[in-house]
């Protein structure tokens, strides 16, 4: 089954302005990917945190470029793009450099409009030095599932010892 999403607009909408986003979208078939929050710093990264992991840049446009890949890894990981995404929550730390953020967001996304939300806090777990962090929903189509690997599976032993 192919994913199906419409966007959605009031019936009075002002088409004389450029909006970065869709006020909604309304998904009627497809699967839902739900990404964690991706930053600048690589994805898979020690816990506790190790300083020398995060060789952050300190500009919003350099930081939003990292997240943006990640975020494209992540996606395609399942099987889906940029594309795919439906909505997203940005959080920076300095709402000040919103336009650097919508001008790299504009550069991955081209036409294509998820819903957004962007949140001024005052800092970011990760790391004192990222300044954004991007949560997503994608909708994939049922070929995308299908191309996703299979998770491993326990050796017979293994599984047995659990069920004790």
């Amino acid at each position: 089954m192919a994913k199906d999403v419409l966007a959605v607009h009031h019936a009075d909408r002002r088409r004389d302005v450029m909006m970065p986003y869709a006020p909604a979208l309304l998904v009627r078939r497809g699967s839902l990917l739900f990404l964690s929050g991706l930053t600048a710093a690589p994805v898979y990264h020690s816990h506790p945190h190790k300083e020398e992991e995060f060789a952050l840049p300190s500009g919003m446009r350099e930081q939003a470029t990292l997240a943006m890949e990640n975020m494209k890894k992540t996606l395609e990981a399942a099987g889906c793009s940029l594309s795919d995404v439906v909505a997203a929550t940005r959080y920076l730390t300095d709402i000040t450099e919103q336009d650097d953020l919508n001008r790299v967001w504009a550069a991955y996304l081209g036409d294509h409009l998820p819903t957004t939300t962007t949140v001024e806090v005052s800092r970011l777990a990760t790391h004192p030095r990222c300044k954004l962090e991007i949560t997503a929903i994608a909708v994939a189509d049922a070929a995308a599932r299908r191309r996703r690997p299979r998770p491993e599976r326990r050796p017979a032993r293994a599984r047995a010892r659990r069920k004790r």
